[in-house]
């Protein structure tokens, strides 16, 4: 590789100075931007010849971050989540490169101004409480691994927790005795410590009798011993829901994923008359308006503040805005 081609030194500083050591990123923050560089260089390498170690920095332009946006979505067949997710980790790279080499600016200035692109909302599609209900039901409990997976979604549910929180869980981070609650770490870092049902302790509890862990072992586990992914518990929990759907057919109209558990925790909570603050302290939100997202009331919610609204009483008379003929006159003329 030439020694003139500044760029493989800035992209090891950007990621051993500037996020492990200046900014202190976690591990799940360097895993992403580190795939998301992977794919840049093979997209940019592929388009022009020459292999990831001819490329340099002005070969990153923006254009050329454009097009392979294009091709994360379209060609990769990735959400537009997903999409932003890249432009975000390449962001923060020229972003890092403008206050490090300040010649580069005019590009890095360039490369910062492609757009985010705007996520459809859509209405929050929640649980009922027989929809969990049913799929906490389909794990076979008498094996190790349907106990495993009925305590991970039984506490899913319980704490509102991120499925990565929950797969970060040890032994150490619960309090078995009265008052019960876990201390769970969450984005950012952030700590925060939730309420725990009796119930869900005691199923901790057996799962921990039937597989000991020690205090800062994690306790979901695979059949090896090690720790369980997400991909994997996606997995599971699809096949648990397709067998509940079979009691509760509205499950078959809902995409259920282990973040839906805790989407049904707001929901619930809200339906219970919990305060909106409080459900932001469970759910470990920085701000009220992500809360909102997830704690939307559900129908038995609104349909309850209906009937606190009374029925508009019919009355006979116009409006005063018809019976005024001269100001209908006069907005004639405008």
């Amino acid at each position: 590789m030439k020694a003139s081609n500044p760029f493989p030194a800035l992209l090891r500083a950007f990621f051993q100075e500037w996020l492990a050591e200046q900014r202190s990123a976690s591990i799940h923050t360097i895993k992403s931007y580190r795939d998301t560089w992977r794919l840049l260089l093979r997209f940019i390498a592929e388009r022009k010849g020459g292999g990831v170690v001819r490329i340099t920095l002005a070969d990153i332009s923006a254009g050329e971050v454009r097009a392979f946006l294009s091709h994360a979505e379209h060609g990769r067949k990735g959400t537009i989540g997903t999409r932003n997710c890249r432009l975000a980790a390449i962001r923060s790279f020229f972003s890092f490169v403008a206050d490090k080499d300040p010649e580069n600016i005019a590009q890095c200035a360039e490369v910062l101004t492609v757009p985010l692109k705007r996520i459809p909302t859509a209405a929050p599609c929640y649980l009922e409480p027989g929809e969990v209900e049913a799929i906490l039901a389909q794990p076979d409990r008498s094996t190790i691994e349907g106990m495993r997976d009925h305590v991970l979604l039984s506490f899913l549910y319980n704490s509102g927790a991120r499925i990565q929180e929950a797969l970060d869980l040890c032994p150490e981070a619960i309090r078995f005795g009265a008052p019960h609650c876990v201390r769970l770490y969450g984005k950012g870092r952030k700590e925060r410590i939730c309420p725990l049902w009796p119930e869900t302790v005691t199923l901790l509890k057996k799962l921990l009798e039937r597989q000991p862990r020690a205090p800062h072992e994690r306790i979901f586990v695979n059949r090896y011993g090690e720790p369980l992914g997400a991909s994997g518990v996606r997995f599971k929990l699809a096949a648990y829901v397709e067998s509940a759907a079979k009691i509760v057919p509205t499950l078959r109209s809902k995409h259920v994923t282990p973040h839906s558990f805790r989407h049904a925790t707001a929901v619930h909570l809200v339906s219970a008359g919990v305060d909106i603050t409080v459900i932001r302290s469970w759910l470990g939100h920085v701000s009220l308006d992500t809360t909102n997202h997830y704690a939307q009331a559900n129908l038995e919610t609104k349909r309850k503040a209906l009937e606190q609204v009374g029925v508009p009483a019919a009355s006979n008379h116009p409006p005063s805005w018809k019976r005024d003929a001269s100001l209908l006159a006069w907005l004639d003329t405008l």
